[in-house]
């Protein structure tokens, strides 16, 4: 039942740098770069359109929490969108920037909003970046919506991840329930289940969690994972990614474990650290 997604393709647990790590500005060309400077090769990111189309690598609805202006991205236009700066010093990237600065890296991208998602597919065809992409979404309703819009630009196999739905079926599932809906969901293009490594203090990925998803051919990514303590627990019961803030961290526990693999320049061959 599993299928071959080229994203997938790494020799051992993939570390993600989570918005580009911490050390500077989230989701700005500067903590992306960062990131690959430390031997990341999967970048994590999310993506919003402006009022005109232009799809940028931002986490929030508004430019509030993080930028020194204001306003909801989906109402204003990318000339808007561009005068603001990320902790005050970073702008904004378009996603296709990000894209073709980086044409070794791997990018997660999670859909924030509905109206990205004409836009998103559109940047992904312009770029060829299919092949090299994850589509992960908090919505099952967008998720669909993408992968509907996939046979018109692509006959390779896209990675996406399983919905809130397909994931609160894998766990109940992990705990004895049906298979079915599952089944069929792994059949037809669903890679993955990125999930939080715990809700509270309580862990949410579990031995059986993986072990269930392992089955059906899914691979099981966690985040947002920033202790070590909690990084060793995940590698022991054998999770298949990692998405940190803690870029440093990550890389020295994944390396002491012999798990730290150097960024590949193509697919097909690996360097070991």
């Amino acid at each position: 039942m599993a299928r071959s997604y080229e994203f997938l393709d790494h020799p051992g647990p993939i570390p993600f740098a989570h918005r580009g790590g911490n050390g500077r500005p989230e989701n700005s060309m500067a903590a992306f770069q960062r990131a690959v400077d430390l031997g990341y090769r999967y970048l994590e990111t999310d993506a919003h359109a402006t009022a005109d189309g232009k799809v940028v690598a931002f986490h929030d609805r508004t430019l509030d929490r993080v930028t020194d202006r204001t306003g909801a991205i989906a109402a204003l236009p990318y000339s808007e969108v561009a005068r603001a700066r990320i902790d005050g010093t970073e702008p904004i990237p378009l996603l296709e920037d990000l894209l073709g600065s980086f044409p070794d890296a791997r990018v997660n991208i999670d859909l924030k909003d509905a109206p990205v998602i004409g836009p998103l597919a559109e940047v992904l065809h312009r770029t060829k970046a299919w092949h090299r992409i994850c589509v992960t979404s908090f919505s099952t309703r967008r998720l669909a919506q993408m992968r509907a819009r996939l046979p018109l630009y692509t006959d390779a196999d896209v990675c996406m991840s399983l919905g809130p739905r397909g994931v609160a079926a894998l766990r109940a599932r992990s705990a004895g329930g049906p298979a079915g809906k599952l089944i069929r969901l792994a059949a037809t293009g669903i890679a993955c289940a990125q999930v939080p490594h715990s809700l509270g203090p309580m862990p949410f990925v579990s031995a059986s969690f993986i072990a269930q998803a392992h089955e059906l051919g899914l691979q099981v990514h966690a985040w947002t994972v920033n202790d070590p303590l909690e990084m060793e627990r995940l590698l022991d019961m054998g999770i298949d990614g990692i998405m940190t803030d803690e870029l440093v961290t990550l890389r020295h526990v994944m390396a002491a474990r012999g798990q730290w693999f150097r960024p590949l320049p193509s697919p097909g061959s690996c360097h070991r650290s």
